[in-house]
């Protein structure tokens, strides 16, 4: 059975219906969903102890990062990455019941994300069309579902039409068909949800800054420690740290345990090298 078998509580980004409910329901079945409205109050909510794991969004194969939670866990939260969840995406344009013979709209509403992933249709549809940026795509769902006075659409999932009682004016309207996105299962504490569907391949996510003499080259020197460990890096990224222009911090994933030896040697050698390194732990990827 996929999930955990003990009922948790689970903090999520809502409301119900999002794409970020899909996946917390992915991880647990079972357990407690507590929608909220930011990613920060779901992080914060494990910080907390109100709920024992949080699911937040953190990458998107189009539109990449979301900055949000990279910061967030790097600047103001220990938290640990316990799994993370890839989730295909599908961008539905979305209308009351009693708007549903529109052909136009005052407003077109959703995140910022699905926003800019249907960009051409709607340049080449709703040219005219103001879009209106909301907290989630569930979110936006929801207000179009109480608002039938009003002659706006939104653009979200199948399961927020049939959850608020909207209709599919268009399906499939997202630019590129191959999307997906990442999320992480975030807890207080560094373990590994177990996932009987995973692949063998692990993941461990880091944080790292880099010397503060900014040496020359010294970016190529991080590089090496894991290139002749044959660490493979999935994914590095720059953050800014926040603390001046030019000052930035990195996020690596890197495809082995952080407790294998040859990862040891690495965390040694960053430190030896005068880099700060974060791990965010370990884990297994759940697929929907």
């Amino acid at each position: 059975m996929t999930g955990q078998a003990i009922s948790k509580r689970i903090s999520y980004l809502g409301p119900e219906a999002s794409f970020t409910h899909l996946a917390a329901t992915k991880v647990f079945p079972d357990s407690t969903l507590v929608p909220f409205t930011t990613i920060p109050e779901c992080i914060e909510a494990v910080v907390e102890g109100s709920v024992d794991y949080a699911v937040v969004p953190l990458e998107n194969a189009l539109e990449g990062s979301v900055p949000l939670t990279v910061d967030y866990l790097f600047h103001e939260a220990q938290l640990y990455v316990t799994a993370e969840v890839l989730s295909p995406i599908e961008q539905h344009l979305l209308v009351h019941p009693e708007n549903r013979h529109a052909e136009s709209f005052e407003a077109i509403y959703s995140h910022p994300h699905a926003l800019a992933q249907c960009h051409k249709y709607l340049y080449y549809t709703y040219k005219s069309t103001p879009l209106e940026q909301y907290s989630s795509t569930a979110a936006a769902a929801k207000m179009v579902s109480e608002l039938p006075e009003r002659n706006i659409a939104a653009i979200g999932n199948e399961f927020s039409a049939q959850k608020y009682g909207l209709d599919i004016l268009q399906r499939d309207i997202h630019d590129f068909h191959f999307n997906h996105t990442r999320f992480f299962v975030l807890s207080k504490t560094n373990h590994k949800l177990e996932n009987p569907q995973h692949e063998d391949q692990i993941k461990t996510t880091l944080m790292m800054t880099l010397p503060e003499d900014d040496r020359s080259g010294v970016l190529h020197q991080i590089l090496s420690v894991f290139a002749w460990r044959r660490l493979n890096l999935s994914k590095i990224e720059s953050r800014p740290l926040k603390t001046g222009l030019g000052d930035y911090f990195f996020i690596a994933d890197v495809l082995a345990d952080e407790n294998d030896a040859m990862m040891r040697g690495a965390f040694e050698e960053l430190t030896a090298l005068g880099c700060t390194v974060k791990t965010l732990g370990s884990y297994y990827t759940y697929k929907n």
